[in-house]
């Protein structure tokens, strides 16, 4: 099997490989390692310091990158057998993810800070500097698959359990950086609770740490706390698709479109059903709410994609998921010059300007783009 002269660089198949494993401090991340050293790899561990300021222990199952997780991860290179190291990223972190972050929300939009995370540093920031130490490959423990083509190109797949696939926070990864990524649980149809069996017998003491969920930056999981003291407190009117006002708000970041608990409107709906977000103007500081049918998108606009290979040339069909634990759905999607244009098989809610969409072709994942605005059924005011 040889790599065609337009084939990105990367590691072969079955080549020993000088590996650069991302210890997060969980288990999934140090069986990864573990199995990268296990197929004759030669593995050096290494944990992203991505705060300023780590807290010494984690809030049960919330945040990750604590001093306990720096220690955990430690404590896993060394029953693994391998070297390690602490890189601090914490301000690249803070710029490209934390600061992005609070920038979208207070532009009105949604972010997905995961997908953030692993294209500016898992892998841009880590892997250029692996790639400048000589490392071949960067492994994490994400459940996704990378295929390698007869012309030495990569494609990007889902996990062959798909019930625990990640390949939607990966969809921003190009070609060049599947060439030199390595997911050692994407492949195998493993239970999470066979994942911490594994480690168990391989003697991790993380074996039956839980896993991070929310915003690993926030702790406490209080997005709108977060965003209120970086942001400030302003006072802004929620009102119902005609205009009228229904109540007030400390700030429109504090919303995303579909949301519908946390209103707290003084002014119940004529027909006494919920209403939910339907618009966020940052220029006026107003919340639109209105009935759940008129979150019904039909299609949207998306910028910035990214290839995960050759980018698609035309119309065609495909199928699209639009956040991280969500479904799929039928598209038709083209690129533009603005970026992609993408109308759906038939209506979906809850679409909100700055999440991802991924689209894939069966398993393999197309790329990505992030939502600039959408078409509606029935449009509110501003949307």
């Amino acid at each position: 099997m040889t790599d065609s002269p337009g084939a990105p660089s990367g590691p072969r198949d079955g080549d020993r490989l000088r590996v650069l494993a991302a210890m997060s401090g969980g288990v999934d991340s140090a069986v990864a390692a573990a199995r990268a050293a296990e197929a004759g790899h030669d593995v050096t561990g290494v944990h992203l310091a991505l705060s300023a300021n780590p807290k010494s222990f984690r809030t049960g199952a919330r945040g990750c990158c604590t001093i306990e997780d720096s220690h955990d991860a430690r404590r896993a290179a060394d029953v693994i057998g391998i070297p390690f190291y602490v890189w601090d990223l914490a301000e690249r972190f803070r710029e490209d993810v934390v600061d992005d972050f609070v920038a979208e929300y207070a532009a009105g939009r949604t972010p997905n800070p995961c997908l953030r995370c692993n294209e500016k540093i898992k892998f841009a920031a880590l892997l250029d500097k692996a790639l400048a130490l000589g490392f071949d490959a960067v492994c994490t423990g994400h459940y996704a698959t990378v295929v390698r083509r007869e012309d030495g190109s990569r494609e990007l797949h889902r996990a062959s359990d798909q019930a625990k696939d990640q390949s939607y926070v990966l969809g921003v990864l190009d070609e060049r950086q599947l060439a030199h990524a390595m997911f050692p649980l994407g492949d195998t149809r493993t239970t999470k609770s066979e994942i911490r069996a594994e480690a168990e017998r391989r003697g991790l003491s993380v074996a039956e740490k839980p896993d991070s969920h929310d915003i690993c930056f926030i702790a406490d999981g209080d997005t709108r706390g977060f965003l209120a003291r970086r942001l400030g407190a302003a006072e802004g009117d929620i009102v119902d698709e005609a205009g009228a006002k229904l109540g007030t708000h400390q700030g429109a970041y504090g919303f995303t479109i579909g949301q519908r608990k946390g209103l707290r409107l003084g002014v119940p709906a004529p027909d006494g059903k919920p209403r939910y977000v339907l618009d966020i103007s940052p220029v006026n500081n107003t919340v639109t709410v209105g009935p759940e049918e008129a979150l019904d998108v039909t299609a949207l606009t998306a910028i910035r994609p990214r290839w995960c290979g050759t980018a698609p040339v035309g119309p065609a069909a495909y199928t699209a998921q639009l956040r991280a634990h969500g479904g799929e759905t039928p598209v038709v999607a083209e690129p533009t010059e603005e970026g992609l244009r993408v109308t759906f098989t038939e209506p979906v809610r809850g679409v909100a300007p700055g999440q991802a969409i991924v689209l894939y072709d069966g398993t393999r994942v197309v790329g990505s783009a992030t939502i600039a605005a959408a078409d509606r059924a029935a449009a509110a005011p501003g949307g």
